[in-house]
């Protein structure tokens, strides 16, 4: 990888990816605080304050609105990159992180909590658009190889051609997913105590994602446009061998201009699948519904109601208010190393491994937090076992079900049901992410300790469904997937 074509992929990762994890925890640390100006701000409009039920509603939807947002993105993406080009459209996306950022940092002051709500829809709008992009376009920003020499291995949609080798699917696949967990990362830290902690920094808080992308609107006009965008979309060959020469590092491009020229051929006489064709064809039935149950189950998890409420659960637990903050950053620190471990160890280890591994070990720990909280009363130190089993869901998730899913939506299908694909999966990606959000706090209100009950099923159901029916894919081509389907 040169150093130019290394350096976009960071920038749109750390534009897009760790703002993505950024925002799934940035509301965690102070959620006091934001149900405290939801309820003085209601007592100053209407003379009295929001009842419990209301309040847990009113912040539910905070919480939850994000994905909301990410769900009209991700189907918005494809078209404004077609429009607009990569940069065109991650400029206008990071835009749109500068007037949430607007809207949130100005709510207390205004005293208008829609002010956040609306925020927080945008920072999804963003999330949505760009998260989906980094992770399913690698292909349109970068320079994508051909149908006819990936061979429907993926490579075509997804991987730069700079890899050289279908190997590095799966590490360039995992990328993003360690960006998510940095951004979750920096979210519980800048959340302590100590740095924008306290109840009148949290306007600030959710506002500082204004500043990677205002960085990232800066330094993408360093970068030339995608070279497969200024071929295939817009025809400018000048514009396409100045952004080889410079992203290559190699003045001899030519070969690389005639292979895309090849695959935009390829293009032209290739019908493209709509979501309704690809969900009533019956040769990939198997492929579609396996994207669908891995990408929902990712989301049912578990992880986000860890996410969102890592706060809540550890107070439940009878964690001390004042160690919470420190005891929620350990858990990033750990979710940042295992991600990197799955990045590193997924082309050795496999696809399969990782992935059942992950959902094993979450639906364990998700188990464990059942029996020690309902243990906690007899015996005070289950508390520390909540805390084991938190680190052990991140653990797993970041290990295998973070980015294998995206991956195996690449893997899956040939460049004609691709797009279609992802949009089944982006879309009930998000709408979990929703449904999570919005009902776990009355499903935990509801049911207790038994509510992670539920997730743990969903993780281990998963993961017998992949051990039955999904092959791996590591270093095979479509054809040999859908043979193993067949």
């Amino acid at each position: 990888l040169t150093f130019p074509l290394l350096s976009v992929t960071l920038l749109v990762s750390f534009g897009s990816s760790m703002l993505y994890g950024y925002n799934l925890a940035v509301v965690n640390s102070p959620a006091v605080h934001i149900k405290a100006f939801y309820n003085t701000t209601w007592a100053r409009r209407y003379g009295h304050g929001l009842a419990p039920g209301p309040l847990t509603l009113f912040y539910s939807l905070t919480v939850s609105i994000f994905a909301l947002g990410g769900l009209v993105g991700s189907l918005l993406v494809g078209l404004l990159v077609e429009r607009y080009g990569r940069n065109g459209a991650l400029s206008r996306s990071a835009l749109l992180i500068l007037l949430a950022g607007g809207f949130m940092g100005f709510s207390r002051e205004l005293g208008s909590p829609e002010m956040v709500i609306i925020g927080r829809s945008i920072t999804g709008l963003h999330s949505g658009r760009c998260c989906l992009g980094c992770r399913a376009m690698h292909g349109p920003f970068l320079m994508a190889r051909s149908p006819a020499h990936s061979q429907g291995t993926g490579e075509d949609f997804i991987f730069p051609m700079a890899t050289g080798s279908a190997n590095l699917r799966g590490f360039l696949g995992l990328v993003p997913s360690v960006f998510i967990c940095l951004g979750v990362f920096f979210a519980q830290v800048l959340g302590l105590p100590e740095l924008l902690g306290e109840d009148r920094f949290w306007p600030l808080f959710l506002s500082v994602v204004v500043v990677p992308a205002s960085l990232q609107l800066l330094l993408l006009h360093c970068f030339p446009e995608s070279p497969r965008y200024l071929l295939i979309e817009r025809n400018d060959v000048c514009g396409t061998t100045k952004a080889l020469r410079q992203f290559l590092g190699t003045p001899d491009v030519q070969d690389v201009i005639e292979e895309m020229k090849e695959e935009q051929r390829s293009l032209s006489s290739m019908e493209m699948v709509s979501v309704w064709q690809l969900l009533r064809d019956r040769s990939v039935r198997w492929q579609t519904l396996s994207v669908a149950v891995v990408n929902a189950g990712m989301q049912l998890s578990g992880i986000d109601a860890i996410w969102f409420y890592t706060t809540i659960i550890f107070e439940n637990a009878g964690i001390p208010v004042s160690q919470i903050p420190y005891t929620t950053v350990g858990t990033g620190a750990i979710e940042v190393v295992m991600g990197l471990i799955g990045c590193f160890t997924i082309e050795k280890l496999g696809r399969r491994p990782l992935i059942i591994t992950g959902f094993c070990t979450m639906g364990i720990c998700l188990a464990g937090i059942t029996v020690s909280l309902l243990l906690q009363t007899a015996l005070p130190w289950m508390r520390y076992v909540v805390v084991a089993c938190v680190i052990g869901i991140i653990a797993g998730f970041c290990m295998g079900p973070a980015g294998i899913p995206f991956l195996m939506t690449a893997e899956l299908f040939t460049q004609s049901h691709r797009p279609a694909a992802y949009i089944v999966g982006g879309s009930l990606n998000w709408l979990c992410n929703f449904t999570i959000g919005f009902i776990f706090p009355f499903l935990q209100m509801s049911a207790g300790a038994f509510c992670y009950l539920v997730f743990c099923g969903i993780c281990l159901l998963v993961a017998l469904y992949i051990y039955l029916v999904i092959p791996e894919t590591k270093n095979k081509t479509f054809m040999e997937i859908s043979h193993i389907f067949a």
